[in-house]
């Protein structure tokens, strides 16, 4: 089982589908609707970070939940979620010199486990006026992916078993989606 925080966005149930297409169970729960503790207690077996407005000060549990999971439960984070991470372990958050909403651009990766079988320059779309500020970000934290405009667009903590992403696998326009998602759930079928 997978719980993913709601930071009150419309992708939310999207990002749902998708896993569940891939055979999971998913439990949603907004992200003031539970405390960190009680996730945990749930023992579920990855924990995703969805997408939503403003900051990861405003996303409610989700930066003391991805603390809280460290090297317990892997985490996904999604464009908001991406950010939480960043911020749950020392990185700043701050405003995009261009504002992609729905805006597609081509994704180059170091071939780590969340893009395995994913090709380079694979196009995602993103939907964010706000990004990781690189120059923050702690050496524990590796960058994964860029876009072709080189604004980060994939981080991990590999001890924490924390994953982010600025881009939105689960949108339409986005390619190989599905492939980072079953990446995932097989990065927490071996924790």
């Amino acid at each position: 089982m997978f719980v993913l925080i709601d930071n009150y966005d419309s992708f939310t149930y999207i990002v749902r589908h998708y896993f569940e297409e891939n055979n999971v169970e998913v439990k949603v729960f907004r992200n003031d609707a539970i405390s960190e503790n009680e996730v945990i207690n749930l023992k579920p077996q990855g924990i995703i970070v969805s997408p939503g407005p403003k900051t990861p000060d405003h996303a409610g549990i989700s930066v003391n939940l991805i603390k809280l999971a460290y090297k317990k439960i892997p985490v996904l984070g999604i464009c908001l979620g991406h950010q939480s991470i960043a911020q749950a372990y020392g990185a700043s958050i701050v405003r995009a010199k261009k504002v992609m909403h729905g805006k597609i651009s081509k994704i180059h990766h170091d071939k780590s486990l969340l893009f395995k079988n994913m090709p380079q320059n694979f196009k995602a779309t993103r939907y964010h006026s706000l990004v990781v500020e690189e120059k923050t970000l702690p050496s524990k934290i590796l960058i994964n992916a860029r876009s072709n405009d080189n604004v980060v667009m994939s981080i991990s903590y590999p001890d924490a078993k924390a994953f982010g992403v600025q881009f939105h696998p689960e949108s339409i326009e986005t390619n190989y989606g599905n492939v980072l998602i079953k990446n995932f759930i097989s990065i927490c079928e071996k924790k």
